[in-house]
Formats: C-alpha cells, structure tokens, sequence
C-alpha cells in the first residue's frame, strides 16, 4: 500500500534566542542563553523579583503592522510572526485552499489578555473592556488567524496539550497529510505566558528553578544540581507538504517527517508515570512508523526541563527504547516555551538533520551529568551526519509526543531499498 511520505519545506520562529531561524540557531550551536533577569519589574512586593525566564528576543508586535499588533494578543502576533517566515521559507506554495490546512497548538492561549482585560473590569468597570478581549484570548485564535492570513479551508485545529501542543498539531498534520485531507499544512506552537499568577503557581509547585542568581545558569536539564525549569515563551512553524505536492513545485526540502507517536500516562494530572510506559510508547510508535529501529536514531532531542523528577524519568524511559542514547537539552538555553517547546524542539531537530550537527546542552559543567541520568549528554556542539532525530515533547496530564524527523539522504535511500 502506497504511504504517503511528509516533508517539511519551510521554517519560521522567533524565541529567547533569536528573532528568526537563523539567529535562533546560530545562538543555539553558540551555546548561547536566552534566559533573562528581571523579567517581572514592578511585582517585586508580591515576592517575584527574583523572576528569570526566557523573553522572546524581540518585541513581535514590532514584525506585524501596528494596526495588526493591536488587535492580538502576545502570542497571536509570535504565532504569525513565525508563520510568515515559514511561509517565505517554502516558497509561498501554490496551494489548493481547500487542501491548506492550519493547526498551532498553544498549552494556555491568550492570558496576557485575560489577566489585562480583567484588571481593566476591576479599575474602571465592565464598559471600558476592550472588544477584542475574547479572540484575543481565545487558544484557537493563533491557528485561525493563521488560516484566515493564508486562506487554509481544511480545516483549523488547536491542540491544547499543554507543553505537548506544538509537538501535537505537527503530529496532526502530518496525519491530515497522509489521510488525504491536505497537501500542506502550517503547523506548530506558541506560548507567551510569563506572567506573575502563573510564575507564582509554577513557583508555589516548586516547579521553578531556583538556580536564580545568573540567569544563563538556570535552566540545567540533566545536570546533577538541577532544581526545576525556566519559563520561556516564543512561537516556531513548519510548513508541512506532501512529497509529491512538494516535488511537483520543484520545492526546496529541509527534511522529512517520517513518524509522530502519541500516547497518554492516564497517571496523574502533573507526575509522569512511574514506569515510564507513556513515554516509551510514543517513542516506540514513532520509530514504528517511521520504520525505523531504535539504533537507526542519531540522537534524540529530549523533553528534559530540568526538574529533578521529569529528567531521570526520561532519562530512564529513553534508556528502555535506546539504551545508552546520545540526547541534547535545548531547553538549557531557551526555557521551556511550553506549547511552543515541541515546535521549536521538532525544527531544531530539522536543523540538526539537514546540517549534520548536534547542539549542545548548556549548564552541565559545575556538577555534571546526573548520576541517575545513564546517557550521553551533549555538552560541546557535535558535527556529524544526523540522519534520523527524535524529538520529545511531554505534557502535564501525562499527554506524550515523539516525533522523527530524517535527512532527505535518509529518505531518498530508504525509498530506494523498499522499492520493487
């Protein structure tokens, strides 16, 4: 039975690290931080002053028309800030409106607005709300804007899954590509929730990395003094695209998207299971869709926030998929971006595919690796072929994605070998 294979032809992001792709990567392979100091000013009497998180690197507002800006909320204009570099980056395809679909996950949505509009209801009353306050606020606003900006008919969709979101809507595209149901979709995450309640409830969890006194130094995912993770917020899109759509426009192809996994913990609404088991098998249905085994993987992108009870989970779940696997932590440097996170880990991982390179973990030389962590953590950038990566993206409620990406090396031979 034919199978139809899914590409990815373009890339947009902007994050702690950088305005775009490039500047986001070039920092990344740098072993640059985008962790900031002094993000929440003015809420110092409410015990937030010494709040670290990952801003993005640029206003977005200030890559949108103003007029547009206005109307969004932060995360909205993130989330068309990286479409229309993705878009560019294709080649803005000619697509079938019918057959262009948009799905962008985000884990809260629109709450800079809630939270803002809500302290105007209290000051000046109900009449001086804005408008606007529901589509800006609403989590499915960044995908259907998107769809209205590009004209995608086939459909919107918004996985709410919280830091799995944009793992999940690449995931669901690739599905709705396969189905039939599109040639090209626009597919990712964004997040733009650094604000004082949820700092304070990661915070009152004891979620929050206490290592605040150096920013760059906060985030540590695998590091044995690890002590939680650093909130961050960006947004990143893929243009997802059937290989023959792609290859009948004569597009350019960064890399393949050979297999998506999704399972479910049904554990607990924060704590992974104890076992592992959600996470192995999202892992083990990557692989087996993307007809791979396990030591076909160059490395894998790990979810890897830095808490000190997620990591070594991970950590343990990789090791009954892979064994002793290579893994990077890219969140070292750029936070957790939440429903963004699995979007812009899912194009590093394109990146790393299409340039042959491993970026590094930051934070891992003070006390090393975690004892309870038996992998290898790349801590120096690595160059090298990296035909096949697996990216991980877990969410609270137990909500897992893997997704594979290959080398267009890769895939042109393993077509080659499965053809009669």
């Amino acid at each position: 039975m034919h199978r139809t294979e899914v590409v990815v032809t373009g890339l947009g992001a902007i994050t702690p690290l950088g305005a775009d792709v490039a500047s986001t990567w070039d920092a990344l392979l740098a072993g640059e931080s985008g962790i900031r100091g002094g993000v929440l000013s003015g809420h110092e009497d409410a015990g937030l002053s010494g709040t670290v998180a990952g801003t993005m690197a640029i206003d977005p507002a200030e890559l949108l028309l103003p007029v547009q800006a206005r109307r969004l909320d932060r995360a909205q204009q993130a989330a068309l800030a990286a479409a229309a570099e993705a878009w560019a980056d294709a080649g803005a395809p000619e697509v079938d409106p019918d057959r262009l679909a948009s799905a962008i996950g985000t884990g809260i949505g629109g709450v800079r607005t809630l939270l803002k509009q809500d302290d105007v209801l209290e000051s000046a009353g109900a009449r001086r709300v804005s408008p606007r306050t529901v589509p800006m606020l609403m989590p499915n606003a960044a995908a259907a804007l998107i769809s209205i900006e590009y004209g995608a008919r086939a459909g919107v969709y918004t996985p709410v899954s919280a830091c799995s979101s944009g793992a999940e809507a690449i995931a669901l595209g690739a599905r709705l590509i396969r189905a039939g149901e599109a040639d090209v979709v626009i597919a990712g995450g964004t997040e733009a929730a650094i604000t004082p309640i949820t700092v304070a409830g990661f915070a009152q969890a004891q979620a929050l990395s206490r290592h605040t006194v150096e920013p760059a130094s906060a985030s540590r995912p695998f590091a044995a003094d690890r002590s939680g993770f650093v909130l961050g917020e960006g947004a990143a899109v893929v243009i997802l695209e059937s290989a023959e759509h792609a290859g009948a426009r004569g597009a350019r192809v960064h890399a393949v998207l050979a297999g998506a996994g999704i399972a479910a913990d049904a554990h607990h609404i924060t704590a992974p299971a104890a076992d592992g088991s959600g996470q192995v098998s999202a892992m083990r249905k990557a692989l087996a869709q993307a007809g791979l085994a396990p030591e076909r993987i160059s490395h894998i992108n790990a979810h890897a926030t830095g808490t000190p009870v997620g990591d070594v989970a991970e950590a343990h779940a990789i090791g009954e998929v892979f064994g002793r696997a290579t893994v990077t932590a890219p969140k070292a440097a750029l936070g957790h971006l939440f429903g963004a996170a699995g979007a812009i880990e899912a194009l590093i991982a394109v990146l790393s595919v299409e340039h042959g390179v491993i970026p590094p973990t930051r934070n891992l030389t003070a006390a090393g690796v975690d004892p309870d962590v038996d992998l290898d953590v790349v801590a120096e950038r690595r160059d090298g072929p990296q035909e096949a990566v697996l990216s991980n993206s877990f969410g609270f409620g137990g909500q897992n994605v893997s997704l594979v990406v290959t080398s267009t090396r890769h895939h042109a031979s393993r077509t080659a070998s499965t053809t009669p």
